[in-house]
């Protein structure tokens, strides 16, 4: 699937810059949307050409969730199966693949980002808001449970639990200002300042070698279920293991010793 219609990929670089493209609709999730996201991030694990992956939102909003009058209008027949959870599982498993990816995944969110749309944010590597942030778990205001798209896995593990049982348990908006201090995102600036504050994260995070940023975040991926030190040190020893083979561990010292930006080659 090439030729997306409801989001834009649009690669610089090594970056894909992706961004949910239903503005009238505020970016919430149509089947369409949700075939097209599965099939996008379904195919980074084997792609090495992109190495970081930049999310954002079309017009006023980042993502406002599931839409809902998109799918009261839709055709029973046309639920997909969804490992035998038809549309609940379809949705959930974008959520999955955004974690199974190598890729580190910056989310710059502004205006809107409920339900489903909160999920995304949740589910990145890094979050950056603009000043008009509002989020929230939406799911339990239209008499769904809140734990939702891996809400109730992510939310917990970024502001602590005593937050998220009141933000998920409540549906409550977090803005901007709290979700900093929460430390739910790492910085907040204008939204028209967004894509440039990503940058910086981008030169960043293409510094460090291919392999080094795709070990690291498998090994956070682990390290936070890891049931104790030496479960955790041991994905550590294997992972350094294997970038100290390869042939960017010399180059990265060679060019920390000369003080030059590292020239690494693919691995």
């Amino acid at each position: 699937m090439s030729d997306y219609q409801n989001i834009i990929v649009e690669k610089r670089g090594d970056a894909d810059w992706l961004t949910f493209n239903r503005p009238d609709a505020l970016n919430a999730l149509s089947l369409e949307m949700v075939d097209e996201l599965n099939d996008y991030f379904g195919s980074l694990y084997n792609d090495r050409s992109t190495r970081i992956v930049v999310m954002r939102g079309a017009g006023r909003a980042f993502c406002a969730g599931l839409d809902i009058k998109h799918r009261a209008a839709g055709e029973p027949d046309a639920t997909p199966f969804g490992g035998g959870f038809g549309l609940q599982g379809h949705i959930a498993e974008i959520y999955v693949k955004m974690r199974r990816c190598p890729q580190p995944i910056i989310a710059l969110v502004h205006g809107a980002a409920c339900g489903g749309g909160f999920a995304f944010a949740l589910a990145s590597d890094i979050r950056i808001a603009g000043e008009s942030a509002r989020m929230n778990a939406a799911f339990i205001k239209i008499g769904l449970s809140a734990c939702d798209m891996g809400t109730s896995y992510f939310l917990p593990r970024l502001v602590g639990l005593s937050v998220a049982s009141e933000l998920m348990l409540t549906g409550r908006f977090i803005n901007a200002s709290r979700a900093l201090a929460t430390g739910l995102v790492s910085e907040v600036v204008p939204d028209d300042q967004l894509e440039a504050a990503a940058q910086s994260y981008v030169d960043d995070l293409l510094a460090a070698s291919p392999m080094g940023l795709r070990m690291t975040k498998e090994g956070l991926n682990l390290a936070v279920d890891a049931g104790n030190l030496e479960a955790a040190m041991a994905i550590e020893n294997r992972n350094q293991l294997m970038t100290a083979a390869s042939p960017n561990f010399n180059e990265g010292m060679a060019a920390f010793l000369e003080k030059r930006r590292p020239q690494y080659t693919p691995d």
